[in-house]
């Protein structure tokens, strides 16, 4: 499944699309320790979080994320934008919660059979 494949199934707002939109996803994440997420996530995987400073842009481009899914209705500040279209990284929000946020990808990855944990 790729980035906009899954933004449109679980309509997701775009708050960048970065050059990730057409990646395929391997897999999610779902984390707010951002050493927790250096340490265990792996590139292509989709993030879920409702941090959504700066750092999280650092730490998505450093592990080669396909996107992050900002969580809660959380908007990030002008320079979050900024960065993320500097790093070309896909950034997306919804108003639901981790919880049902990452069933919700976790069911869409399973159905379309992309998660390759």
């Amino acid at each position: 499944m790729k980035v906009k494949e899954l933004v449109k199934e679980l309509n997701l707002e775009v708050i960048n699309p970065g050059e990730n939109m057409e990646r395929t996803i391997s897999g999610g994440y779902a984390s707010d320790l951002l050493s927790d997420v250096m340490g265990h996530s792996k590139p292509d995987m989709v993030w879920i979080t409702l941090q959504a400073h700066v750092n999280v842009i650092a730490v998505a481009s450093l592990k080669d994320l396909a996107a992050i899914i900002l969580v809660h209705g959380q908007l990030p500040d002008v320079e979050v934008i900024e960065k993320a279209r500097e790093e070309g990284i896909s950034l997306l929000g919804t108003v639901s919660d981790t919880f049902l946020t990452a069933a919700k990808v976790y069911e869409s990855l399973h159905r379309n059979g992309n998660d390759k944990r």
